[in-house]
């Protein structure tokens, strides 16, 4: 019995010592690397990245060709984000409000099973096009922390301004703002 605790405690030891080597890793990989956000944060315009994810509502694939010449609002969020709830309405509104100005609004789902995704969709009337980022590439590309962020793109395809949390209409407009004016 008591070799048995002993064991159990030594691959407890070494479960951990693995973990805390990981997460070392893990914290040295990543320090350096360039992110979309931290890019922004420092000025810089960097291009949005080229990706192709399968749409919410049709799994047909959309990429990132289509924000191609317009201004673009990509925007993270999930079905379980509270305040995900409380900017969908904004989202929705200058995406209906802003398309004849060549703005497009992209939600980007994170980690959220397909039906509540399709539900918050439905729920809060989306009519702009929303892809799933399965495996969150797109989410490490662009350096989130959690949702929701947005991102707004100019035309060149150039990400200008970052807004980490929920957008309120005025930092929405201003966002799209930078974007139409760079």
């Amino acid at each position: 019995m008591k070799s048995l605790r002993l064991a159990a405690q030594a691959l407890s030891l070494v479960l951990v010592v693995g973990l805390l080597g990981l997460l070392v890793w893990k914290v040295a990989h990543q320090v350096g690397h360039a992110t979309i956000a931290s890019e922004v944060s420092k000025g810089k315009q960097p291009s949005i990245p080229s990706f192709s994810l399968p749409q919410l509502a049709s799994g047909d694939h959309l990429g990132s060709t289509s924000l191609v010449g317009k201004v673009g609002v990509i925007n993270f969020w999930a079905s379980w984000c509270i305040p995900c709830r409380e900017e969908a309405p904004l989202l929705e509104d200058a995406s209906r409000r802003l398309a004849s100005r060549g703005v497009t609004v992209l939600g980007i789902d994170h980690q959220d099973f397909a039906g509540d995704a399709r539900g918050f969709a439905r729920r809060y009337g989306m009519t702009y096009p929303a892809v799933v980022d399965k495996g969150d590439k797109l989410y490490v590309r662009f350096g989130l922390t959690g949702v929701p962020e947005t991102f707004c793109t100019n035309r060149a395809g150039k990400v200008v301004a970052h807004i980490p949390g929920a957008v309120t209409r005025e930092t929405l407009d201003q966002c799209i703002q930078d974007a139409l004016s760079s």
